[in-house]
């Protein structure tokens, strides 16, 4: 389980580090969601240091489950699909990958709460601008408390090992890829996956776009970014602070966070968040206007 997991995450994003931050490191504006912005070199020892902590706990249940399956362990994991039924077969994969996501989204929600965030999720924020090492970056606690909602399904509902296995991996690339900082997009049969910017905002903006690989949560919950709110580390909830009640410090921040995105991580290769100062200035002197009339 631990060299599986090294040799991915070393593999994955090892490769991604040294075809985009080595070899085309001239060229940001190019390939990077924050093209202006990098990680201090400490930042990038620091997350490579964390993340392979945290992938040895998790290796080691992984381990520990895995001898439990094989040994007869009380589990849902069966391996001939007649046993359930082909139509469970198919079903099952829409109904695991669904419950492992949107528990893992409320899970997300729960690290951002004021308590849980200051002594626990802060740490996986350290890194404003991640990389594919970021993924497991975070503190060994949480990183085993998502893993036991990843592992759940086996132990609730009839659950195919290859159907388990694939999901997981498919989890584990996609939290490389999402974390790489790169302007990967979803491809054309992945309709639920948000681009790689999408997950580059809530690190960049934190307390946001709480979904790892349906997005739709966020919308559903109204934890989706949104043009006119400016999102800070202080600002929880998932709600930002609408552009009237900023303060000038706070939007003119917020403003240069912004500018230092890149259309081309966005649909169509377009920003969809270009604010200016201008803008602003113009709602707040028709809202006043309106509430003199």
């Amino acid at each position: 389980a631990t060299i599986v997991s090294y040799v991915t995450y070393f593999g994955v994003g090892g490769f991604l580090h040294w075809y985009y931050y080595v070899r085309q490191r001239e060229r940001p504006e190019e390939w990077k969601c924050q093209p202006t912005k990098w990680l201090s070199p400490e930042l990038e020892r620091h997350e490579i240091l964390l993340g392979s902590l945290s992938l040895l706990f998790g290796s080691i249940l992984s381990g520990i489950m895995s001898c439990y399956i094989m040994n007869g362990g009380d589990t849902y994991i069966y391996y001939n699909y007649a046993d359930y039924g082909y139509l469970w077969a198919v079903l099952q994969w829409p109904a695991i990958f669904i419950w492992q996501d949107y528990l893992t989204y409320w899970g997300h929600r729960a690290f951002h709460m004021p308590f849980l965030y200051k002594h626990f999720h802060k740490l996986h924020h350290t890194y404003k601008q991640p990389t594919a090492f970021s993924v497991t970056a975070i503190h060994p606690a949480e990183f085993l408390f998502f893993q036991c909602i990843l592992i759940s399904p086996m132990f609730l509902v009839p659950t195919h090992w290859i159907t388990i296995t694939i999901l997981l991996f498919y989890t584990y690339y996609h939290g490389i890829i999402d974390h790489s900082g790169i302007n990967f997009k979803a491809y054309w049969w992945q309709p639920w996956q948000p681009h790689c910017i999408f997950h580059d905002n809530h690190h960049q903006y934190f307390h946001v776009n709480f979904g790892f690989n349906i997005e739709y949560w966020d919308k559903l919950h109204g934890t989706y970014r949104k043009k006119d709110r400016v999102y800070r580390e202080e600002f929880f909830y998932g709600q930002g602070k609408s552009l009237d009640e900023v303060t000038e410090g706070e939007l003119a921040q917020d403003l240069a966070e912004r500018e230092s995105e890149n259309p081309l991580a966005y649909d169509n290769n377009q920003y969809a968040y270009e604010l200016k100062r201008s803008d602003v200035k113009k709602r707040r002197s028709e809202e006043r206007r309106v509430g003199e009339e």
